[in-house]
């Protein structure tokens, strides 16, 4: 239940700068279309943002022309030391919310990047009143329209999505990517999704169930990190921070506050190769929780848990080409300009009401 939710792909988009230069070394032309590929139709500020005493630093992404007062979509991020780009990741997302007259808010990670503080020693409710204080601080800005405000968010912002729209009610819409419901049922669905793909035996499979509900049991008696690695002996990866973080979070369950999200606009997004959140779970909370009216599911068959195409996440090659000379084909068929659509229906929705 210790294993992260950010996906395999995203340590490959890091050596997205690295493979340009390399790149830019063989030839002109294709440099040329590798800067190309990578420039993006947006006007990007950096921000400074303080929340409880320290300073966050981000990224205001506005559509390349026009003065506004824009839309504003504000990201939250998934697990992970996750800086205000998502190390690019984000940007063609930004583009295409651009287009439909969006800017886009983002902020690193505290310890990340500029921002102060670290990261691992937040609550799910620590990273909403976080996410709450971008929003006060950006309704003071006249280019952004604080009546066209809402949220993006993928994998572990799933607890934290809710719990931003049950104290924001004036925020527009949500858009829920891969988002988890129950942190101990997603992180044994995680765990055994893992197994398999990696061809595990059945000795094996049980032997990892029953350290799963060791540390689930040292977890409800609060014991410390020290008490575990006595307890599990090889710590597999588990750091005393991580430790901490996973103590804070691990009764984390959205389905109290989904109820604040009725009537909400919500997109959630959903693949069909996620091994990180069980997809099934989430749509069922999802449809019972909140009215067919406020809600639309959209159902990738072919992506992975970052909504990247499968074929492409699982192949070194594949990823990193793409990733240099078309970063805007990374993402599964139809997932950017869906996005896009949703927040344009919405706005011609509020323009004729």
């Amino acid at each position: 239940m210790s294993r992260r939710m950010g996906p395999r792909v995203r340590r490959h988009w890091r050596v997205l700068v690295g493979s340009l230069v390399a790149v830019l070394l063989v030839g002109v032309g294709l440099g040329g279309v590798a800067v190309w590929q990578n420039t993006y139709a947006l006007r990007e500020e950096r921000i400074t943002v303080r929340h409880d005493g320290r300073l966050l630093d981000g990224v205001l992404a506005r559509p390349e022309d026009g003065d506004g007062p824009f839309g504003l979509v504000v990201f939250v991020h998934g697990d992970g030391p996750i800086d205000a780009t998502h190390d690019t990741f984000y940007r063609p997302l930004w583009e295409s919310f651009a287009k439909a007259g969006y800017a886009s808010l983002s902020l690193s990670k505290p310890g990340i990047g500029a921002s102060e503080g670290n990261w691992l020693d937040q609550s799910m409710d620590d990273r909403a009143g976080e996410i709450l204080a971008a929003i006060t601080w950006i309704r003071t800005r006249p280019d952004i329209d604080g009546r066209r405000i809402g949220l993006w968010g993928a994998s572990q912002a799933g607890w934290v999505l809710p719990k931003v729209t049950a104290r924001d009610r004036a925020l527009q819409f949500v858009i829920a990517v891969s988002p988890a419901v129950d942190w101990q049922q997603q992180g044994r669905y995680n765990l055994l999704a893992e197994l398999r793909r990696d061809g595990a035996t059945q000795d094996e499979t049980q032997a990892a169930l029953r350290r799963r509900e060791m540390t689930l049991r040292l977890l409800r008696q609060d014991a410390t990190f020290e008490q575990y690695r006595t307890a599990v002996g090889d710590t597999d990866g588990m750091t005393a921070e991580r430790w901490r973080f996973i103590a804070k979070n691990y009764r984390s369950n959205a389905s109290e506050d989904l109820r604040a999200m009725r009537g909400t606009p919500t997109l959630l997004i959903l693949a069909g190769h996620d091994i990180n959140v069980d997809v099934a779970d989430t749509e069922a909370a999802y449809r019972r929780i909140l009215p067919p009216t406020s809600l639309t599911v959209r159902h990738y068959p072919d992506a992975t848990h970052a909504l990247v195409d499968n074929a492409v996440e699982n192949s070194e090659p594949r990823l990193t080409l793409t990733a240099v000379f078309a970063p805007r084909r990374l993402y599964a068929p139809g997932f950017l300009a869906d996005q896009r659509h949703f927040v344009e229906q919405i706005t011609d929705r509020e323009r004729t009401e």
